[in-house]
């Protein structure tokens, strides 16, 4: 007997342990004996179970990431599951086991794996046995139709496995979480005001549209200032008085903290959620849950909340489309952009795609007619922006304070004034103290002569190589001959530490990747940033400066003049109008056309020319690319057994960079000590799909023969060199 009969059978007898009750125990143990006759059954094999009379097959999505497997398999349901097997739910299964066990007409064996059930089915399209659900991990169905059908379409596009998606889409369960109800919804608000979208040509239309239940698709460039969070915020409430929900991504938590703070002012508590990852893992999956659940109707955050499950989504929107963080550095590498777009299109809502500067592929979706542009005129420009200064290469050489203390004249002389009103931002490249160094005449980089590795001064101590570590006491410039060096790039903290001594009565602060500020108050300071990492300062910065404007532009890289641009612009923003007297200065040559957009602040603008010499040059995203990497000899097997689209053009192979030794790993680096090299693939418009499946198929087979794993794809690569 199991231990609940024996208790029963223990509580039947008489209470001072006589045969009193003997007829009921009696007939407590014939009842036992009956039910230990009926096999009982088995959590890991269900043995002799019977089955659920009703839709006795459940389709499952096991959590295998493997290409040759990305499809559904078949399961038989248990009676005693057949309440909590619903589609939709977590479950876990067994996976692996042979045709040949098969007992009592159950397959056996393999691995627990968890999975999720998409369907309830009658009968299977599997002729053989079918193995048994081991068991519900969780009666909460977390997977609902539209989100399965978004998965399997970012799946496909990007030429990876759906349960690889699922996993960047469904966030673990807590069950802590899952066993608190959430908050009944609130009713529609009223539609907003238009505000600051009033400074917008058709920002009152757009609003109007959304809040008539319409799908209108924008590309949106904002106005610097600090209105950009509010006016997401009434985009998101105009939306959610039609009745329909929200939903906002946004590049970082600090970002998602503002427009959360900025619903919070427009529609009050309770209408919206926040989901990032500093929310930790039950608050942001009781969040996720109240989505999922109905509860609210609009969601911000970052990432991974483009997979948000929204119900009756009008209003997708992502802000700042440019930054490197939209771009998921998980197999399959989906980009928010791409994804929002897919739910725009699958689910006929509206889309907005928003920022302070413009990428080609937003200047793209205009172009081609997909969404239309939302900007507003030069006079409300020219009032919203700083001024723009500009100092070059010919000014630096003419300059004497450029000479011996690298920040030009016109840069001290804008610090000086900015300091009588408020805090002065200097944006800098790069963190750190001394980098990478050059003659200090002609600026060709110091190399070691051993190795020629970079030569660094760390602690304005003496040379050393950044490779090999040796010493060079005596260098001398190979092009020119001089010996003096200065440094190419200097970092936050050696640029806070000249100009502490410079201004010894004014506080400087620095915010970078090892400690950021959320904001500044408007007391005057020196606040000394990285890109991205700009502190917002109450009132704005009275001034900015942009120092080695000419090190962004220098990478070797596509995106360089559209990502400096980005930058400097993100940096901007945040200085006063020209009116309120913000100035904004940047060390570059001001002939270069990113500086001369910064100049007009006109990113649109700067975007159309880039997309113009992009369709030239058939590059992304005019056409479409994918990008394979590997070891040579994995690679140029994939490349013969892979049956591309007749017009795909490979360009390659070229070695890639290796990871150096301490630093952490990127998607587009080979390993440590490996030799990998990498090929572009280029298709025309309309062929992407074709590509990727071609791709897919191809890792696909060689995964099934256990060579494919070496072997990586990526479609639509931010960075292409």
């Amino acid at each position: 007997m199991s231990s609940e009969n024996e208790q029963s059978a223990d509580q039947g007898a008489g209470a001072d342990g006589s045969g009193a009750g003997a007829p009921e125990q009696l007939a407590l143990i014939r009842e036992t004996v009956r039910r230990a006759k009926v096999p009982r059954a088995k959590p890991r094999t269900w043995r002799g179970a019977a089955l659920a009379e009703r839709l006795p097959v459940a389709r499952v999505l096991v959590n295998k990431g493997v290409l040759h497997l990305d499809q559904f398999f078949d399961y038989a349901v248990p009676a005693e599951l057949d309440a909590e097997a619903q589609p939709g739910v977590r479950v876990r299964v067994r996976f692996g086991a042979g045709r040949r066990n098969v007992q009592g007409g159950r397959r056996e064996g393999g691995g627990l794996i968890d999975g999720f059930i998409v369907e309830r089915r009658a009968e299977s399209d599997y002729q053989g046995a079918l193995a048994a659900l081991a068991y519900v991990v969780s009666p909460e169905p977390v997977l609902g139709p539209e989100l399965l059908a978004l998965s399997r379409a970012v799946a496909d596009r990007y030429a990876g496995s759906l349960a690889d998606v699922l996993q960047l889409a469904v966030p673990p369960r807590n069950g802590r979480a899952e066993s608190r109800p959430s908050p009944e919804p609130l009713p529609p608000p009223p539609p907003p005001e238009p505000g600051t979208w009033e400074r917008y040509g058709q920002g009152p239309a757009f609003l109007r549209a959304l809040a008539e239940g319409g799908a209108p698709r924008a590309v949106w460039t904002a106005l610097p200032g600090p209105h950009w969070p509010a006016e997401i915020a009434r985009a998101v409430a105009a939306t959610l008085s039609s009745g329909r929900g929200a939903l906002v991504v946004v590049p970082d938590g600090r970002a998602a903290g503002r427009v959360d703070a900025a619903l919070t002012e427009v529609l009050g508590t309770g209408r919206h959620a926040l989901l990032t990852a500093d929310s930790g893992p039950e608050k942001r999956y009781r969040q996720w849950l109240a989505v999922r659940r109905g509860s609210v109707r609009a969601v911000v955050g970052t990432r991974a909340a483009m997979f948000a499950p929204v119900r009756d989504l009008g209003l997708v929107a992502v802000w700042d489309d440019g930054d490197a963080s939209h771009s998921d550095t998980n197999a399959p590498f989906p980009h928010v952009r791409e994804v929002l777009e897919l739910r725009a299109a699958q689910g006929r809502c509206a889309f907005l795609l928003g920022g302070l500067s413009c990428t080609v592929e937003a200047a793209q979706l205009v172009e081609s007619g997909w969404a239309l542009p939302l900007l507003a005129d030069r006079e409300q420009l020219r009032r919203a922006a700083p001024l723009i200064r500009t100092v070059g290469d010919g000014e630096l050489a003419r300059d004497g304070a450029a000479r011996s203390a690298r920040l030009p004249s016109l840069a001290w002389q804008t610090v000086r004034d900015g300091l009588r009103t408020g805090p002065v931002l200097v944006q800098v490249p790069r963190r750190g103290y001394a980098p990478r160094l050059a003659c200090e005449r002609c600026r060709t980089p110091a190399r070691c002569r051993h190795c020629a590795g970079p030569l660094e001064a760390p602690d304005q101590q003496d040379l050393n190589c950044a490779w090999c570590g040796q010493a060079e006491p005596a260098w001398q410039c190979a092009e020119c001959g001089s010996n003096r060096l200065r440094a190419q790039i200097v970092g936050a903290r050696r640029t806070a530490e000249e100009l502490g001594r410079a201004f010894p009565a004014v506080p400087v602060r620095t915010s970078g990747r090892d400690h950021i500020l959320d904001a500044v108050p408007a007391a005057p300071a020196l606040v000394v940033s990285t890109p991205g990492a700009e502190p917002v300062a109450e009132g704005g910065y009275a001034a900015a400066l942009l120092l080695d404007g000419w090190a962004m532009l220098g990478r070797p890289d596509l995106r360089a003049g559209e990502e400096a641009l980005r930058r400097w612009t993100a940096a901007g923003a945040l200085v006063r109008g020209q009116d309120e007297g913000g100035t904004v200065v940047i060390v570059a040559e001001p002939t270069l056309r990113p500086v001369q957009a910064l100049v007009r602040w006109d990113p649109a603008g700067f975007a159309r020319r880039e997309l113009a010499d992009r369709a030239e040059l058939r590059f992304p995203p005019v056409s479409r690319m994918a990008s394979v990497t590997g070891p040579a000899e994995a690679l140029a097997s994939f490349l013969d057994t892979a049956a591309l689209p007749p017009e795909a053009e490979i360009l390659g192979p070229v070695p890639v960079p290796s990871t150096e030794p301490g630093r952490p790993r990127r998607p587009t680096d080979a390993p440590v000590g490996e030799s990998w090299e990498r090929v572009l693939i280029r298709v025309v418009p309309g062929r992407g799909a074709a590509l990727a499946g071609a791709l897919k198929a191809a890792q696909a087979a060689r995964t099934a023969k256990g060579g494919g794993e070496q072997v990586r794809i990526r479609i639509d690569p931010p960075d292409i060199g």
